[in-house]
């Protein structure tokens, strides 16, 4: 949910709050991007620079906000407050879903700098105030990912905001500043009991649907995920029949802010990394060969790139949007 030039309203004391000094160039819109499942993600809303975020964290359920101060957008700090039973602990991961454990070092190393390419080089240049999300949070990484798969982003966003607003909760209150609409997303356990027919409604396949159940019938397992190294937590996702290397890649990028993990086989990706950097679209194999340079750091290229607005030249057909519901 996106609200501009909303009217300015004064925010209840929260339960917890913290000043995060990023001690860098730093963008708050540009890092916690990723997270949002769209502008009209119903468990976040954009009010010019400040984010809202509600979410479920271990002592039950947290409404957090996100807001740059002491100068542009962005920086020097940025002031976070927390609502809800489970304030404190939303509290303690901020810094790093605001991206406070994401290390620029090896890639910044001036011998490896130098080898850059332009458009690379030119990515780095727009990106010093970029960060990589760590959330944490796998069940709510983990189900909008498997929504997304072999389907369109309107289509699976469609699915996720109808499930959202039909099976999560409200957010905790922060007073009268509380975004009208803001809401947590639905727990494993309320995932879970989510009928057949509204997965249907809501047009997801039995298939994507079923993938969301084996994956949350051991949500505590999945959870503990968190705690591991990204590629390890990739690994030992795919384990779940229906996970396959670019649902884990694409979760680890944003619950663990791993800068190396590729989501292969995405329908677009492999065409625009060739396209930006030789000017000719590739497939995945051709994807992997001109990211080699910069294993430990392959998705982070991609984000710089992603982050330069570049779009490549549309070749062939798009994929056509489906409507399950009316079958």
């Amino acid at each position: 949910m996106t609200i501009a030039d909303a009217p300015p309203r004064l925010a209840a004391a929260a339960d917890v709050s913290l000043r995060w000094y990023p001690e860098a160039p730093y963008s708050l819109s540009r890092t916690l991007a990723p997270l949002l499942r769209g502008a009209s993600d119903p468990s976040f809303c954009v009010q010019g620079d400040v984010i809202w975020n509600a979410f479920t964290a271990p002592a039950g359920p947290a409404t957090l906000r996100l807001a740059p101060a002491g100068g542009e957008a962005g920086g020097p700090w940025v002031d976070v407050q927390a609502w809800g039973p489970g304030a404190a602990a939303a509290i303690h991961a901020a810094p790093r879903l605001l991206g406070a454990d994401d290390d620029w070092r090896g890639f910044d190393e001036p011998s490896f700098h130098a080898t850059l390419p332009r458009m690379v080089r030119e990515a780095r240049r727009r990106s010093q105030s970029l960060r990589l999300p760590a959330s944490g949070r796998m069940v709510d990484q983990l189900v909008p990912i498997i929504l997304e798969q072999k389907v369109t982003v309107i289509e699976a966003r469609r699915a996720y905001r109808y499930l959202v607003h039909r099976y999560g909760t409200p957010a905790p209150t922060a007073g009268p500043a509380t975004p009208a609409g803001l809401i947590v997303a639905p727990t494993a356990a309320q995932w879970l009991q989510i009928p057949s027919w509204e997965w249907h409604k809501a047009g997801v396949g039995p298939q994507r649907s079923a993938t969301v159940m084996r994956a949350l019938r051991s949500a505590a397992a999945l959870e503990r995920l968190a705690a591991l190294p990204a590629a390890e937590a990739a690994e030992k996702m795919q384990v779940i029949p229906g996970i396959g290397v670019w649902t884990a890649a694409e979760v680890v990028q944003r619950t663990h802010g791993c800068p190396d993990s590729i989501a292969v086989g995405d329908y677009h990706l492999a065409a625009y990394v060739g396209a930006a950097l030789t000017g000719r679209r590739t497939d995945d194999a051709g994807m992997i060969r001109l990211l080699e340079p910069w294993r430990g750091h392959r998705q982070r290229v991609v984000r710089m790139i992603q982050s330069t607005g570049y779009r490549k030249p549309t070749f062939g057909p798009r994929m056509t949007i489906q409507d399950h519901r009316r079958h």
